[in-house]
Parts: C-alpha cells; structure tokens; sequence
C-alpha cells in the first residue's frame, strides 16, 4: 500500500509517519519511508536547492518544476520498485502538497499544476493519504518555537500564505475518497491510534 501524509508545516505528521513505521514494522511488515522533496541522490540535492533561504529570489515557476523533477525521479527509483515487491510505501508528502502550496498557495493555475503532477507521477497515488489538520494559529505557535536559523525556505513564509495552503488541502479531501483528515491538535498517541484505525479499515476494503 502507498501512504502519504499531508499538513501544513508544524502539523506533527513526521512524527506521525515514524509511529506508523513503527507500527508495521512490529506487525512484521515490510516498510519504506520517504520524504519529499528528497529520497534518492538526485532528489536529496534537489532539495537542498528548494530549502535554502539564500534561494530567495526562487520563482514559483522555477519551485513548482524543482518539486515535481525530485518526486519524478523518486517514484522511478524508489516508490514504484518497493511497491513492486510487496512494501508498504509511507511519504512524508507527495504531489497533494504541489497543489496545495504551489497551487493554491503561489497561485498558479490548478489546471497547470495537474497537469505538470500527471507528468511526474503518472498513475502512481496514494492509496490513503492522511491530512493532518491543525488551525493556522496553533502552526505559527509551533513556529514560534523553533530558532531562525532552524527554519527552510518554505517555513518561513508569512501566515497568509499557510492560509491559502490549507484552504487548499481542505479543498483536495472534498475531492479525494483516499482522504483522511485527522484532527492533529489531539494528544500523538490520540492521533495515531486513529490513523492504524484508518488504515484497518482501508485494508479491509482492499481484502474485499
């Protein structure tokens, strides 16, 4: 199965998709994790460009097209093999985050953003994607948190712009029947007692 996790930044969800690992992994599962952007050589080095706050004259066209040329290489060399042979596939992110920040975020027309994440995943989606959903406020609490020199490119951006990210995400899981949104101001163990429900429940479907 291919599980991805979605939030904005400080929604908890690397900490979500570890105890899911976790999970499996005592459940005697095969498990690959991967993160986005980054996962293989070539996507890691992508990635350092897209964080790197000296990058700040970054284009959204030039953001969108580093985003999708990393997930491209990773579903070819990593996702794709692994699900292949038998492994449960967790990303930290995947294409829903190009259209929630990307496309509702920097605005650049849904359509184009479709059709530029067709181009770099193909039919490779999610089977489950779990939203980790968290208000705007309690995301800049957490940012507040953190030490300057500790936050990326994208982190660093203002409270209008996470807005019009989540907006976007909520948009997606109207859309989507592989949607979860999990309530990620619960306690970590609250939420992650309901994601393994979830995904109990997704596994069965796929019995059927």
């Amino acid at each position: 199965m291919f599980i991805s996790f979605e939030g904005i930044d400080f929604c908890g969800k690397t900490t979500q998709v570890e105890l899911l690992k976790k999970y499996l992994l005592n459940n005697n599962k095969k498990v690959e994790i991967i993160r986005e952007p980054g996962g293989t050589k070539i996507s890691e080095t992508i990635r350092n460009v897209l964080l790197d706050k000296s990058h700040n004259k970054m284009y959204m066209e030039t953001e969108i097209f580093l985003f999708s040329a990393s997930r491209a290489q990773l579903v070819r060399e990593k996702i794709r093999p692994y699900l292949e042979n038998g492994f449960y596939v967790i990303s930290d992110r995947f294409h829903d985050s190009t259209t929630a920040y990307q496309g509702f975020g920097r605005g650049i027309p849904l359509d184009i953003v479709e059709k530029i994440n067709m181009l770099a995943i193909g039919d490779t989606i999610p089977d489950l994607t779990y939203f980790i959903n968290i208000p705007v406020e309690e995301a800049e609490k957490r940012k507040s948190m953190k030490e300057k020199n500790e936050l990326d490119r994208i982190e660093i951006s203002e409270r209008e712009f996470f807005e019009k990210v989540k907006h976007g995400y909520l948009d997606i899981a109207k859309k989507e029947k592989r949607y979860r949104i999990i309530d990620g101001t619960q306690n970590i163990e609250e939420i992650h007692n309901q994601i393994i429900k979830e995904l109990m429940i997704a596994e069965k479907k796929e019995i059927l």
